[in-house]
């Protein structure tokens, strides 16, 4: 798998990074969740793992052709808003080699591929009324 590098939101110590696959997916690479008050929160079946970035991390997808990477729906991937706005995303943890090859990840983080269409879905409006907003 080819990654296309879209961006970060470093700081010192701190790269959560946003990649475009040649598989129609979003590599994202977040911290690693180890908070239990967080993890209690979510059925996280053994496949997947949990991440939390921020989520200016999202306004890269203005590279990859999106007008805006502004987040409007709180949904999956998502599964959670931490009280300090940083996003808790599930998704299946990725563990191909080429791909993990062209990243560079501190060991307090990992990565996680979705779908292409489960992150622009964000970038959409709520049309169910519903309030996403509820933080952990």
């Amino acid at each position: 798998m080819k990654l296309r590098f879209l961006g970060k939101n470093s700081t010192p110590g701190d790269s959560p990074t946003l990649y475009a696959s040649d598989q129609g997916t979003y590599v994202i690479q977040g911290w690693k969740v180890y908070a239990n008050e967080l993890l209690m929160q979510l059925d996280v079946p053994e496949e997947q793992t949990v991440i939390e970035v921020p989520p200016e991390l999202f306004e890269h997808l203005t590279k990859d052709g999106h007008p805006s990477g502004h987040i409007r729906t709180f949904a999956d991937p998502i599964k959670l808003v931490t009280e300090q706005g940083t996003c808790v995303l599930q998704g299946p943890q990725m563990h191909d080699l080429e791909a993990l090859g062209q990243m560079r990840m501190p060991e307090y983080e990992t990565c996680i591929e979705v779908p292409k269409s489960s992150i622009t879905a964000l970038l959409e409006e709520d049309s169910s009324g519903s309030d996403h907003s509820g933080a952990a």
